[in-house]
């Protein structure tokens, strides 16, 4: 079958007034169709980068990007918006809600540029509230009158309403508190089980254990949750042996030992080859 995204060695890459700098370096990811995928990585590794080009919001400088088999970097801004309308939706740790709005109004919201009668937007804001479990005591009240939990309950419901293929989740559990982020969550498998793919991007191991798979992004790279253990247990015996040294003699010229030897793992972090 083909995969729901499948990009192959894409690079993004920003030009500013100190020169070009990479954001994403040759990054190659398949998800299956159904498939619940955690991106976990720092700030400024790049993940925000790769989910702007994943959802169609930005283009990879090189390489290709199929989106359930049609390769999107040729398609015009016009059919990128489509793509954006009819197939993908988004969840924000912000919520990106109109405080003044009622509930029901934000939902509709993503129907109301396209050729969808009133009263059949109105049913599926309704379907999609419902779908998330949100109480219809709180579909006229105004966004700003609702906690957090709610707000980012009403935000899923939108990414739902137009009943896209692929959900993108970008922090979605940053501004909640634990109990609600796991509520929260219950939600994204509960769209799993419904045939949606799901492409969450958190910071948060907790949050990333509830996806079926996680890939982590150092310095614009991918790593599997293998290469990662290794990179964070390489890097915490460098930091023991720092310590050691300290003890040992203190910061010096001699008790600084010759570079590791170079391996796969660290070649594919610094981006140079393993002699």
């Amino acid at each position: 079958m083909t995969p729901a995204i499948d990009i192959r060695r894409a690079w993004r890459i920003y030009e500013t007034d100190a020169g070009y700098t990479p954001a994403l370096r040759g990054v190659t990811l398949s998800v299956a169709r159904g498939e619940f995928l955690a991106i976990m990585g720092p700030s400024g590794s790049g993940k925000s980068t790769l989910m702007n080009i994943l959802g169609c919001l930005d283009r990879p400088t090189s390489g290709t990007y199929l989106l359930e088999g049609i390769d999107v970097t040729e398609l015009s801004e016009d059919d990128l918006a489509h793509v954006r309308a009819s197939r993908l939706g988004f969840v924000f740790q912000s919520f990106n809600l109109l405080p003044r709005a009622t509930v029901l109004r934000n939902v509709m919201l993503p129907l109301v540029y396209s050729d969808t009668p009133p009263h059949d937007r109105e049913l599926a804001a309704w379907r999609a509230l419902r779908s998330v479990g949100l109480p219809e005591e709180h579909y006229l009240h105004r966004s700003n009158e609702l906690s957090g939990g709610q707000m980012q309950r009403v935000a899923i419901a939108r990414a739902l309403v137009n009943d896209p293929a692929i959900i993108f989740a970008d922090e979605p559990t940053g501004n909640l508190d634990t109990a609600t982020g796991e509520m929260v969550m219950r939600t994204f498998r509960r769209m799993q089980r419904r045939g949606k793919t799901i492409v969450l991007i958190t910071h948060d191991p907790e949050v990333a254990a509830w996806a079926d798979r996680t890939v982590h992004i150092r310095d614009g790279k991918l790593f599997s949750d293998e290469e990662e253990r290794a990179y964070l247990a390489g890097l915490a015996a460098r930091k023991d042996g720092e310590k050691g040294a300290e003890k040992d003699g203190g910061i010096g010229p001699a008790s600084f030992s010759p570079a590791p030897p170079a391996s796969p793992l660290r070649s594919k972090l610094l981006g140079v080859p393993c002699l």
